[in-house]
Order: structure tokens, then sequence, then C-alpha cells
């Protein structure tokens, strides 16, 4: 069910939700202070594209991160966190669009904080 919700979400938005986190990363690293984000946005662009079975933790960060984070909040975390908020209500109003939301609302938590986020493989069985 995994592959198939990757594929759907690949075809439906999900390479060119990535796309846009790329060039954005490759924007950032023009510059040498900009390298932190760049590469904060190479690390959400590898989840963006392949999102089912895969979960973040956010919490992992030290003083350097929290600079990080703060900086990020204040240039463009909060949007990005306001929009994929928005994208997951709306996707949740439906039965078929709800794994999708659920997605929307995994990368608002990255949006806000993603220094010290740590990407991980979920890897649970199957109930029957």
């Amino acid at each position: 069910m995994r592959f198939l919700g990757n594929i759907i979400w690949l075809v439906f938005g999900g390479f060119l939700l990535a796309l846009g986190w790329g060039i954005a990363g490759l924007l950032a690293c023009i510059t040498i202070v900009g390298l932190p984000f760049g590469f904060q946005c190479f690390k959400i662009a590898s989840f963006v594209i392949w999102p089912f079975g895969r979960d973040v933790t956010i919490g992992n960060f030290g003083a350097m991160g929290l600079i990080g984070n703060i900086i990020w909040i204040m240039l463009c975390g909060w949007e990005l966190f306001i929009g994929h908020i928005i994208a997951g209500l709306i996707l949740t109003i439906t039965v078929i669009g709800a794994p999708f939301g659920m997605q929307h609302f995994k990368f608002a938590k990255l949006a806000l904080m993603p220094f010290g986020a740590d990407i991980y493989s979920v890897n649970r069985p199957y109930n029957y």
C-alpha cells in the first residue's frame, strides 16, 4: 500500500513539490551563509518525493540548530507550515484524500523546524 500511495503522490504533485524544494535548496546554496538552509531544503525534498512509509521527529537540535530554526521560521517556515496545514485540511475532507492530507501534516512539522529533524523509515507490520 505504501508503494501505491507513493506512486500516486509522485504523479499528482509530489514530483513538483520535491522539485520546488530542490530549486529552493540550490538557490540557498549560492551563498556560504545559505548553505545550512539549502541542505535542509534538500532533506525536505528527499522526504517530499517519497513520503509514505517514512515519518519525522522534531527536537534533536543544539544551540546552532535552535538559531537556525528561529531564522528559518522568521524567513519562510511559518508560511510553509500554514500552507501544509491548509492543504492537509482540504485533503482530509474526503476519504480518498485523507492519506495524502496526513502527509501534509508531517510536512508541516518539518516546515516549522527542519534543523535537528530526523526522517526515518517506519516499518510497522500489517495487522490483519
